[in-house]
């Protein structure tokens, strides 16, 4: 196989692997609807030839030994109808494709889980690079050390990567997690997401159970030891050393002494009860201390595995997070612009209970954009309220394509909104255009002139908001 095609090429992990190929010596190229820097442009630098949009003469010209299949690619996409209709070129979906040309027989590191995922699959990189381990590693985002989102490593070391529970393409429902065959498995929470493939909890956790029993009775499962939920299940389930994680006394590993500051956090950790580590680094909140211990025991069982207490893992004072992920965008006196990846309520709570914790003198404005499928649509309607009503303001964004989305199935912004002024003292206010909200949100930025904190909380771009706001408030 000389010749990859990649249909979705421009999405983080697709655009990621494709490079990681390229640099392999496969000739690479792909098409998508469109491209945007800065994958474009890495895509560009990387010699890969691509096509802004799908049309099935891509393929035809490209004649490829192997077509990549992303799961934003569906039913009625030409190049989709063409690979079936001729049935010429073989096609995968992008995680068999990573285990297959990525992982291969490597031990893998999957790291699953509702929240902290790209975090803790950076940071275990990381730590294990600090160890004279040279992983190879597929990270969903950008690390803000500069090391690249995906890398191949040694031949002979493990393969760190997030685990996502997200079907793997149009002809293959199944989760991405489950082509991984994981040594090493996270489990650091599990909630109700993906609205739009899941039915309920129960759904999700089938997902997990599948992978729980794909890990060999000589791996381990870490998971986190406060839910109980979780727990329980995870330990019928497993034929493999179940590790739990959290503050509870009865874990294995124990988050202790927890506090924040403006610079970040500190924390100690315990194993088998006792004392293992002590951790000051500039990442914050709760769920980052967890993300620390998962990371911290992962590294040590690959280090190890009998005994990961015996290893003094290091390296978190360095380690400088992920891009999106409490990003401090800006920093004046009157004005601190944060951008964050929340598009969960779970997520969005705890973000603003840390960042109010860090900063109690500043009031607490936030920016909401409804844009991930759950986010979108009515479920966590409660959720949302209870998440947004930590603040003192608060923008609400237009739903994401509503136009796409009937109202019985779309996210009712104005009855949050309303909800939040009336019940919880928030002044809040829901939008149906980007431009009418940005003329709000200046004008109660240029008429407050007490310091502020203002958070943007989206998965996608916020329509460019963000890089106005910051540059506009830069001068």
């Amino acid at each position: 196989m000389h010749h990859v095609y990649f249909m979705g090429i421009g999405g983080t992990a697709m655009g990621s692997v494709a490079i990681l190929l390229k640099q392999k010596g496969y000739r690479v190229s792909g098409s998508d609807q469109n491209l945007y820097p800065p994958m474009s442009d890495r895509l560009r630098d990387a010699g890969i030839e691509t096509w802004e949009g799908y049309d099935a003469a891509h393929l035809v010209i490209a004649a490829p030994d192997l077509v990549v299949v992303g799961n934003v690619i569906g039913r009625g996409n030409p190049e989709a109808e063409w690979l079936l209709e001729h049935r010429t070129l073989r096609f995968v979906s992008l995680p068999e494709l990573i285990r297959t040309h990525l992982i291969g027989n490597r031990d893998a590191i999957v790291i699953s889980g509702t929240h902290g995922k790209t975090t803790t699959t950076a940071l275990i990189q990381h730590l294990l690079t600090r160890s004279g381990v040279r992983p190879g590693h597929l990270i969903a985002g950008v690390p803000n050390a500069g090391f690249p989102s995906a890398f191949d490593g040694d031949p002979d070391s493990p393969f760190v990567i997030e685990g996502d529970e997200y079907d793997s393409a149009f002809f293959d429902k199944r989760s991405k997690f489950i082509h991984y065959f994981p040594k090493i498995l996270i489990i650091n929470n599990l909630e109700y997401d993906h609205a739009d493939i899941f039915r309920d909890l129960d759904d999700v956790e089938r997902s997990f159970k599948h992978l729980v029993r794909l890990v060999p009775a000589s791996g381990s499962i870490l998971i986190n030891g406060d839910d109980a939920r979780l727990a329980e299940w995870v330990r019928a389930s497993s034929f493999s050393r179940v590790w739990t994680i959290g503050c509870g006394a009865e874990n294995d590993v124990r988050i202790k002494d927890f506090s924040e500051r403006a610079d970040g956090s500190c924390f100690s950790l315990e194993i088998s009860g006792c004392p293992w580590m002590e951790v000051a680094w500039s990442l914050a909140a709760l769920y980052n201390a967890r993300n620390a211990a998962m990371a911290a025991l992962a590294t040590a069982l690959q280090l190890s595995p009998r005994d990961p207490g015996l290893v003094k893992v290091s390296g978190f004072e360095a380690f400088e997070g992920v891009r999106r992920r409490q990003q401090i965008r800006l920093r004046k006196e009157s004005l601190l612009v944060v951008e964050d990846f929340g598009h969960h309520p779970t997520a969005v709570k705890e973000t603003l209970r840390s960042l109010r914790n860090r900063f109690p003198d500043r009031a607490l404005w936030v920016c909401f954009e409804p844009r991930s499928n759950t986010a979108t649509m009515p479920v966590f309607e409660r959720e949302w309220i209870e998440a947004l009503g930590l603040s003192q303001r608060c923008w609400i964004a237009p739903v994401h394509r509503a136009n796409l989305i009937p109202d019985e199935r779309r996210l009712n912004t104005a009855r949050i909104a309303l909800t939040l002024t009336t019940n919880h003292g928030v002044d809040a206010s829901a939008h149906t255009a980007l431009d009418e909200m940005e003329t709000s949100l200046y004008a109660g930025l240029d008429a407050e002139r007490d310091p502020k904190l203002l958070v943007f909380f989206t998965n996608g771009s916020f329509g460019g908001l963000i890089d106005r706001s910051v540059a506009r408030y830069s001068k």
